[in-house]
């Protein structure tokens, strides 16, 4: 099992994340909240064009969308894997629902997180199942 840890990376676009130390805590408080345990879990930045060709080339779908998450695990109870996070998606939908950039990011990366975590957003209950832990877990922010 590699060293646990959360890496934030970028590709092909110039995006640093803000509050890396707070944010790794915070995403770990969830990980181990829903009594999982981290294994190596990389969040990666990017562009609605590089986003589209990964749900092109690994889902077969064929429209933008604000994450897709692969799931790397292979130790029941811990979590691993690649999520990635279109960043255009990400303002456009700011914009959107009214709300600050850095507070879509976030939801979004909880989104991925609980994925990862084994929650789905297919069909009506189970999105607002996923809908309801992400709105309790951007309350749990310290930032």
């Amino acid at each position: 099992m590699p060293q646990p840890s959360i890496h934030f990376f970028s590709e092909g676009i110039s995006f640093n994340i803000r509050h890396k130390v707070r944010l790794r805590t915070w995403l770990n408080n969830i990980i181990k909240a829903e009594n999982f345990r981290l294994g190596q879990l990389n969040f990666i930045f990017c562009s609605d064009n590089y986003l589209l060709s990964i749900n092109q080339d690994y889902l077969k779908h064929d429209t933008f969308t604000d994450i897709v998450t692969f799931d790397t695990s292979n130790t029941e109870g811990y979590i691993a894997g690649d999520i990635f996070v279109s960043i255009d998606r990400v303002s456009e939908n700011a914009v959107t629902y009214r709300v600050s950039e850095q507070d879509e990011l976030h939801r979004v990366m909880v989104h991925g997180l609980l994925h990862l975590l084994g929650y789905t957003d297919k069909g009506k209950k189970a999105k607002a199942i996923m809908t309801a832990k992400e709105n309790f877990y951007l309350k749990t922010r310290l930032f």
